[in-house]
């Protein structure tokens, strides 16, 4: 089996929307068959554990210069443009 992929997902307080984004990606992942390791931190603890992830989602603005895929993740909310955000996440995830 494949190692999991790490996804770290960032909010202003790790607590409410990175809950939801969290949820959403561990099952869409799931059913893709793309195992994953879900991190939950504040936007502003992105940097501090950016080395050992593989890519971030954030629902508020993180640094642009982390050497990782970062992917907004708005659309988790409001459901607009979810399933191609998936995709987006599903192929950098797999690459």
């Amino acid at each position: 089996m494949a190692q999991p992929k790490v996804v770290l997902v960032a909010c202003g307080t790790a607590v409410a929307t990175s809950t939801v984004v969290a949820h959403a990606i561990e099952e869409a992942m799931a059913e893709r068959g793309v195992p994953v390791t879900i991190r939950q931190c504040k936007a502003t603890e992105v940097r501090s554990m950016i080395d050992d992830v593989d890519l971030v989602v954030a629902t508020t603005p993180v640094p642009g210069d982390l050497g990782k895929p970062v992917f907004k993740g708005l659309p988790f909310l409001t459901g607009i443009g979810k399933s191609q955000l998936l995709d987006d996440i599903e192929k950098a995830l797999r690459a």
